[in-house]
């Protein structure tokens, strides 16, 4: 990762500016940001600015003010995209280092707090204090709410059953110690009367 790193924020420099769309490009698929993809189209468009003018230079030692306009701003292009490689590389995966991590499995309540169900396949949640409404005029008793016990989530109850299904299975298959025993030279469905 630091080697790459490395790579794409030295690509502008040794490039004198030319190349520093590339940089702007692997940042782009990083971070995946529209501020990004835009840079990197103005990158590219700038370098193509750069090379014009230094091509339309009519001078032949180059040196007019076309040609030093175009070396000058394609250097000073390198150097800010280099900057801003390095910068935002490195905001970006401080930024995914330190993103809470998606959890897989529900959150336990702690100890003595009872956690409310939630609605279960479109069906109104239920809940211990909910009664019916009668005509009568006194109050019906609510009966205490009991913590739930801890009981196994519901994955884990149909492996055990399964479990417990095929040791029954080995059970009965497995013959017993005085019984035939299996003859290596025999081919399954040969008759071991013949």
């Amino acid at each position: 990762m630091t080697a790459l790193r490395v790579v794409f924020m030295l690509l502008p420099i040794l490039s004198c500016g030319f190349l520093a769309w590339g940089s702007m490009l692997r940042l782009a698929l990083v971070t995946r940001k529209a501020r990004d993809w835009a840079l990197m189209v103005v990158s590219g468009i700038l370098a193509v600015v750069w090379m014009t003018l230094i091509q339309i230079d009519p001078t032949p030692d180059v040196n007019g003010w076309q040609g030093n306009l175009g070396a000058g701003g394609s250097i000073f292009t390198g150097f800010a995209i280099c900057v801003y490689f390095l910068v935002a590389d490195i905001k970006h995966h401080e930024a995914l280092r330190n993103a809470p991590t998606a959890q897989w499995y529900p959150q336990q309540a702690p100890y003595g707090h009872v956690q409310q169900p939630g609605p279960a396949y479109g069906y109104p949640p239920t809940t211990a204090t909910t009664v019916p409404s009668t005509p009568t005029s006194t109050p019906t008793p609510v009966p205490p709410q009991v913590p739930p016990q801890a009981t196994p989530p519901p994955r884990i109850g149909q492996v055990r059953a399964e479990l417990d299904e095929l040791s029954e299975l080995l059970r009965k298959q497995t013959p017993p110690a005085g019984g035939p025993r299996h003859d290596p030279h025999q081919t399954p469905f040969q008759d071991p009367n013949r």
